[in-house]
């Protein structure tokens, strides 16, 4: 009795850019979930067989795979390489890290979320559930003692300030604006936390976070926008006079 081959799923590589054909085929087979996560690839030799290309090839083209984050690489006697479950940190990570290597202005980054965050209320005044509402308000509350504080915490203040911005992200129920809020506060919260500093910022933020969230939960959108406005009215003054030091 032959021994049982396994499936092939590949075609032989294009010559000249087997590399790159191999990587693209094997992301093609991810994407359209012929390959899902937790899949084991086929074995090295039987890749060499697939595509028709030696080991050196296919190697190159597992670490392209790799570094897109598509495949792991698990070591021991059950090892090999596996289709990685794409998670939302990895994405948001990837985001932030590209717009920090971008050099993106503050002003820039500034105008940018000013615009998500006006979409982000509506759509999270409209679709936010009872328990989300109540995480929101609870949020306000622990934002509103920490300030008040006789040794506030500026570090606890910031992570408060960023747990906000998420959950409301959260509140619209569409995961997209959750990654992307998710990697804007990963790089550039350090801007926001500077509001906390100054004891004249840090009452006029928490003040209009209350406002804001007040004017959300009680699906008031024009109210909404001019309170979000206004927080990136306040930011842009903190930046311009931190940089003017």
């Amino acid at each position: 009795m032959s021994d049982i081959q396994p499936k092939t799923i590949f075609k032989p590589a294009q010559v000249g850019r087997a590399s790159e054909d191999i990587a693209l085929q094997i992301e093609s087979a991810i994407m359209s979930e012929r390959l899902r996560p937790g899949d084991g690839l086929p074995s090295e030799r039987e890749l060499q067989n697939q595509f028709g290309t030696g080991r050196g090839v296919i190697r190159e083209a597992i670490r392209a795979l790799k570094q897109k984050g598509l495949i792991e690489i698990r070591k021991g006697q059950k090892g090999g390489a596996f289709v990685k479950q794409i998670e939302v940190k990895n994405i948001s990570e990837s985001l932030a890290l590209f717009l920090k290597q971008s050099h993106v202005s503050p002003e820039k980054v500034a105008e940018f979320r000013e615009s998500v965050d006006h979409q982000i209320a509506f759509f999270a005044m409209t679709r936010a559930t009872d328990t989300q509402k109540e995480r929101l308000s609870g949020l306000i509350e622990e934002l509103e003692k920490e300030a008040l504080s006789e040794n506030r915490d500026l570090h606890h203040l910031g992570e408060i300030d960023r747990a906000l911005n998420i959950h409301i992200a959260k509140m619209t129920n569409n995961p997209i604006f959750e990654w992307v809020m998710n990697a804007l506060q990963q790089g550039f919260s350090s801007h926001d936390y500077a509001l906390y500093e100054n004891d004249d910022f840090c009452h006029d933020t928490v003040n209009n976070w209350k406002i804001t969230v007040n004017h959300l939960l009680n699906q008031e959108p024009l109210k909404v926008q001019a309170s979000i406005s206004y927080h990136y009215q306040l930011l842009t003054q903190c930046i311009n006079k931190n940089t003017s030091k």
